[in-house]
């Protein structure tokens, strides 16, 4: 009988609870491409089989913690800021065992976080959220959830301020929207949209050393990114 643990914790170092598990959505940003991370299960009768990184939580441990070691351990990944996405507990969502997963997910600069297998992984890769492979168990719906998560907070809440290099052009600005929100957006209406949110500050000079013509170098209003962020508005495309 294939059980949990043996996917996910087969040497435990602290008792585990067997029912909850915890399972991590890390999208990645990459010269304009959005990716997200998975491991390739090492054991058990998903052996070679793709999914989200996951674990259990400890008994003793918060959720907040444990998705925070659980990512660590598979992917190497760590301190990374993850929100809590949802709870995934369909009866049938894992076989011979009834598990519910708490999702969490994150948006990072790709970058900056090297990746290296781990603990039940004998693998970890990004994929572009175009190629991604079949998943094991009900890791689609929590991918798919996830990406339309991220899609609508896009639209309502400012990214940008930790993907985007302290001083960055328009254009970067909206081949991350565009990346997000997998669409080609219309130039002149994105610059007119983020102007007149006032989130953008004029950095008065113009990028160096490109082949291209320079163009102007921008950086966030941190006290109206933060209030946008509270506050929320509506990005239409």
């Amino acid at each position: 009988m294939e059980t949990i643990s043996s996917i996910y914790n087969p040497e435990p170092q602290q008792e585990k609870l067997p029912d909850i598990s915890i399972d991590c959505l890390v999208f990645g940003l990459d010269n304009g491409r959005l990716n997200v991370l998975l491991a390739k299960h090492r054991d058990g009768i998903r052996q070679g089989q793709w999914a989200l990184p996951g674990g259990h939580i400890g008994k003793l441990e918060d959720l907040d913690s444990a998705a925070s070691r659980i990512l660590q351990e598979v992917t190497g990944a760590q301190d990374l800021f993850l929100e809590q996405l949802r709870a995934f507990g369909a009866a049938g969502r894992f076989p011979d065992a009834r598990v519910i997963t708490i999702a969490y997910y994150a948006l990072v600069k790709q970058e900056e976080y090297k990746v290296a297998a781990g603990g039940p992984a004998s693998d970890v890769k990004w994929w572009d959220i175009h190629e991604v492979p079949e998943l094991v168990y009900d890791h689609s719906d929590i991918f798919n959830h996830g990406l339309k998560t991220l899609r609508h907070k896009v639209r309502h809440e400012p990214v940008g301020f930790n993907l985007l290099p302290e001083k960055f052009t328009l254009l970067q600005l909206q081949e991350l929207y565009e990346s997000i929100l997998d669409v080609k957006l219309d130039k002149p209406n994105f610059r007119r949209k983020m102007m007149n949110m006032k989130l953008l500050v004029d950095c008065n000079e113009k990028q160096q050393n490109v082949a291209h013509r320079a163009a102007a170098l921008y950086r966030f209003d941190e006290s109206v990114y933060q209030a946008l962020t509270e506050q929320g508005f509506s990005f239409e495309v």
